[in-house]
């Protein structure tokens, strides 16, 4: 199994993490926020990321009285945005948003522009979205096993998009390679959009994205989902299987959006804002939020998250190490 991020898993995090806070949240400041917050999304507007931490910002700035907002700093596989982060004053007043793709970052780069365990501090996982593997409408392939089927009859002939060498979905989909035991080819474009609108035009065959980056097509009739990753079906999908149920049950890619804050950051302001992410999670509004988009709003903060950041990493080199990805 490559990821365990189950409906299960974020649950027992989001407890234990509300246990570790208890000490730091009776001493969280009330002078944080006194000004706008910025959140730096590495990734062009419109993409999963993107959508979920605009959600979140809007939340964040209801329940505190300030302002977060979001600047798109797209580029280099999220690192641009990345060091704009490291490099800002370590107050509170400047996060960095990212999804799973961040725990890959040491597998696609031979060296960071800022150190990896130490620059960034994890503040908190949350909206954990299933993987989906989506043909567009039309597509000839009216199931999974069909389409694996094909792969395994015609070697290298079926064609994925994703937004880039070395993004979430590239890794996603190496990992279906390899749970599948197929060979399947990667075509990649320069951002998501592209990859569907080449799924969508017949360019390739088939997309892995997290439910918020392709539900909107989905719901448009543009695209058809042949699975779903995770441990049961999703509520707003019901008719959509799991990898489980259709034999790939090694299959357990499970993505997440997180923030993160430069090293240094008090930590009352980190504690607040775990706290502030929690109570926005369990607002009724997020909730039909991510229901629509099929993601579990839970918050995981903490040494749990730290925890999580650092399993996904080495999970993640292994799928790197099959799929022979090079480093750039």
């Amino acid at each position: 199994m490559f990821l365990t991020f189950t409906r299960r898993a974020a649950l027992a995090g989001c407890t234990l993490a509300g246990l570790a806070l208890m000490p730091a949240l009776v001493q969280a400041q009330s002078a944080w926020p006194a000004k706008p917050v910025k959140i730096v999304v590495p990734y062009p507007p419109g993409g999963a990321v993107d959508q979920v931490t605009r959600k979140i910002a809007q939340k964040l700035t209801e329940q505190t009285g300030q302002s977060f907002f979001v600047e798109n700093k797209a580029g280099a596989t999220g690192t641009i945005g990345a060091s704009q982060v490291v490099q800002s004053p370590a107050d509170g007043y400047t996060l960095l948003a990212n999804d799973t793709t961040y725990s890959m970052l040491p597998h696609v780069f031979k060296k960071l522009p800022w150190d990896y365990e130490r620059d960034l501090v994890p503040v908190a996982g949350f909206n954990f979205a299933p993987v989906t593997l989506a043909v567009a409408a039309d597509s000839k392939f009216k199931t999974l096993q069909e389409l694996l089927a094909f792969a395994k009859a015609n070697p290298s002939k079926l064609y994925y998009g994703t937004g880039g060498a070395g993004s979430m979905p590239h890794f996603a989909t190496e990992a279906l390679r390899s749970a599948a035991r197929i060979d399947i080819t990667h075509v990649p474009y320069k951002g998501a959009g592209e990859a569907t609108l080449a799924l969508l035009s017949g360019t390739i065959d088939f997309q892995m994205a997290s439910t918020p980056g392709v539900m909107n097509q989905v719901k448009g009739g543009k695209m058809r989902l042949l699975a779903v990753s995770g441990d049961r079906r999703l509520k707003a999908l019901p008719d959509v299987p799991t990898f489980k149920e259709l034999g790939l049950k090694q299959y357990g890619v499970i993505n997440f959006t997180g923030l993160w804050a430069p090293k240094g950051t008090p930590p009352a302001v980190m504690a607040r804002l775990q706290k502030e992410i929690e109570v926005a999670m369990a607002s009724a509004d997020f909730q039909t939020f991510a229901d629509n988009l099929g993601a579990v709003p839970i918050s995981v903060g903490g040494p749990v998250f730290a925890k999580m950041l650092r399993d996904s990493t080495q999970q993640w080199a292994k799928v790197a190490a099959a799929a022979d990805i090079e480093k750039q």
